[in-house]
């Protein structure tokens, strides 16, 4: 059998909707898993819900329903949500399975058998108005170390430090709020720092550990491994302890043991002996991809449980950053806390595999959610240039070319070449975690496709010469499909429509797909809308669904200081006065940048020009424009970058129909200036 590569995600809580955090790991977990794939790798790729705790157990109580039939509830909305944004798992399992007890109970009796497992007298805190002992993550306070407040009774989130929920300065309950009381209770404790030595050696290997999560490991091991408890009291959500009634396995301890029970529930299918093979017989490559807020169960207590259990420990643990939006933590009142249902229900889930591909790399920096430059990734990268791209060229082969792609001469192999470097970078870039330098390989490809259309500007020659347009648009759509290889872990499903488009079956599958050059001398595809641009607009009505499902109220309502009166406004002094419009009013107008690719007079009309202008589409639009008088030599505009009015309705002329307006400044005359645009933009890009 082949040595496959189990990689997982962390495992989504069962107490809630899939927000935009946890998309952001299982999206590029995802993409790391296609590119293995992408390269002839057998990868598993599993996860589950986790479903015990504290937390479960009281809600579920508020909504009058069994703790099973509550994360039951949440466990279908995660698939749904997940397969929603293109996260294909190969079991995505739930830690409330008779799977996870056995699994659970095996690895407790093989620490057991170890003589690392304790029991004592504990002091724990008891909340006397829910009359109940308080887990951890139930108490919060000052942090004794660094002072922080409104800490967890567990770790820092500050200073990262590990201590007792008792040691916390001012503790309260987070659950009414109440001081607690201290109280004994007798729990388990498994000894930490009997494994010290192999935690040293396991979290020393190379390749184990990005740096910055060494540096916190080591700091952890140099101030000494505190004794961890195991068990909760009841009432609890969770496994019973076999031979300690009345107790519960802490869920920090069944919880990482859903990765070995998703292992077998997808070994159910593919042959049991394939769980053997990754758990047992370690004949495999294990990665887990976390958030780096649970580094500290995922380096020392998940391995200490695996090496004591003889089974399997992980060949790397990748943690990445946290999720901001617009700058700062999600949040509800700002309607930013956005979960993937409202996502999906507005804007469609691949772009923000887009964004998130485009942004990544492989360190452990927070991620920001920019949601202006969301709109202007998707629209300039996604639409303007990939897709562009390859609608332009598929549409000008089905209507001028007879839908055919010629032979490709060796005057494009500098094209291959280039092709083969970028496919190059894009390989190694994905191995290292870092599918944003994988982007802009493929990006770079549409970019000299685009090139190509605009310098060799096939839509002239196909007059003259046909045959060597039909050469032109073959290179520029080998290009395209090129670019859609590199692109198809994080996009696949734009990937697969592209491949349709370009005539081609099925999706890319391997990346020595780019390399083939294969769109020769064959009909291209039926060309199709691949993807929408996006507005800001959509993304507002976006964030005020979610602020209405949170019961929050719009940040700018409420105040003298959030509107101004209109009555009364007055012009600048300086300048003329002008009627003012909305928001609306200037979100009709659909600004791009256009090339001019051939300007010339127009005989009976001394005012006009008529351009032809690149914006990006199958062919140049004619544009009659009045500034003849200012440029009395045509040629010098060709090159020329431009703003295009493109949502202009068509004129008809007596010299011919114009098909929109660029953009000038000035009286008139010969005192007129067309605006420009920075050299780099593309033909279609919108104009913000």
């Amino acid at each position: 059998m082949a040595r496959p590569t189990l990689i997982t995600t962390a495992l989504p809580y069962a107490n809630g909707s899939i927000h935009l955090g946890f998309l952001l790991e299982a999206i590029q977990t995802d993409v790391f898993a296609r590119a293995l794939r992408m390269e002839g790798e057998e990868v598993v790729f599993v996860s589950a819900d986790d479903t015990h705790g504290t937390p479960i157990e009281l809600n579920a109580r508020k909504e009058g329903v069994t703790p099973e039939a509550f994360v039951e509830r949440f466990a279908k909305e995660h698939v749904e949500d997940l397969a929603a944004f293109g996260v294909e798992f190969d079991a995505f399992h739930s830690t409330n399975s008779e799977e996870n007890r056995r699994w659970a109970e095996e690895i407790y009796g093989k620490l057991k058998e170890r003589g690392v497992v304790e029991r004592r007298n504990t002091e724990q805190l008891f909340d006397p108005k829910a009359g109940r002992f308080l887990p951890d993550r139930f108490v919060k306070g000052t942090c004794p170390v660094c002072k922080t407040p409104d800490q967890y009774g567990d770790v820092c989130e500050n200073c990262k430090s590990t201590y007792e929920p008792t040691q916390l300065i001012d503790p309260y309950s987070a659950i009414s709020g109440a001081r607690p009381e201290i109280r004994e209770s007798e729990h388990l404790f498994v000894k930490l720092d009997a494994f010290e030595a192999f935690l040293r050696d396991w979290t020393s290997t190379p390749g184990r550990l990005q740096p910055e999560v060494k540096n916190f490991v080591d700091s952890w091991l140099e101030n000494g491994l505190q004794d961890w408890c195991i068990s909760r009291d009841g009432p609890y959500f969770g496994f019973e302890i076999p031979d300690a009634p009345g107790k519960f396995f802490y869920v920090w301890l069944d919880a990482p043991i859903g990765y070995i029970s998703a292992t077998e529930a997808w070994a159910q299918r593919s042959g049991i002996e394939r769980l053997d093979q990754i758990w047992r017989q370690k004949d495999a490559r294990v990665i887990h991809v976390i958030g780096k807020d649970i580094i500290y169960f995922h380096t020392l207590f998940w391995p200490a449980m695996l090496q004591a259990a003889e089974l399997k420990v992980p060949d790397h643990v990748h943690a990445h950053g946290m999720l901001m939006v617009d700058g700062v933590k999600m949040s509800k009142s700002r309607g930013t806390f956005l979960l993937a249902r409202t996502f999906r229900e507005h804007l469609e889930p691949e772009i923000l595999r887009w964004y998130f591909g485009s942004k990544l790399g492989p360190g452990i920096d927070d991620i920001d959610l920019s949601l202006d430059e969301l709109v202007q990734r998707v629209n300039a990268e996604m639409v303007n240039n990939l897709v562009n791209l390859v609608s332009r060229g598929a549409s000008f082969l089905k209507n001028k070319l007879d839908g055919r792609y010629s032979e490709l001469p060796d005057a494009f192999a500098p094209l291959r070449a280039e092709v083969e470097a970028a496919t190059a970078r894009a390989r190694r870039a994905y191995a290292e975690w870092n599918p944003a330098v994988a982007v802009r390989a493929a990006l770079d490809l549409a970019d000299a496709g685009n090139r190509l259309f605009q310098e060799r500007t096939p839509w002239t020659v196909a007059k003259s010469d046909p045959d060597e347009a039909r050469r032109i648009v073959t290179m520029a759509s080998n290009l395209a499909r090129a670019a859609a290889v590199l692109m198809a872990p994080v996009v696949p499903r734009l990937a697969t429509r592209i491949y349709g488009v370009l005539g081609l079956e099925g999706a890319p599958e391997r990346f020595d797909e780019a390399l083939r050059f294969d769109l020769v001398e064959r009909p291209v595809g039926q060309p199709v809308r691949l993807a929408e641009r996006i507005d800001r607009k959509t993304v507002d009505r976006m964030l005020e669904a979610t602020r209405k499902a949170h019961g929050a109220v719009d940040p700018g309502e409420g105040g003298k200081s959030s509107k101004t009166s209109e009555k009364g406004a007055t012009a600048p002094a300086d300048g003329p006065e002008t009627s003012r419009i909305t928001i609306d009013d200037l979100d009709k107008i659909d600004l791009r940048v256009g090339v001019v690719v051939e300007a010339r007079s127009v005989e009976g009309a001394d005012k006009l020009l008529q351009l032809r202008v690149d914006v990006g589409e199958a062919e140049p639009r004619t544009i009659f424009a009045g500034i003849a008088k200012a440029y009395p030599e045509p040629a010098t505009l060709v090159g020329r970058r431009v703003v295009v009015v493109a949502n202009l309705a068509p004129r008809k002329m007596r010299f011919g129909t114009s098909e929109g307006m660029v953009l000038a400044a000035g009286p008139g005359g010969t005192d007129i200036q067309l605006l420009s645009v920075d050299e780099g933009a593309l033909p279609g890009s919108i104009v913000k």
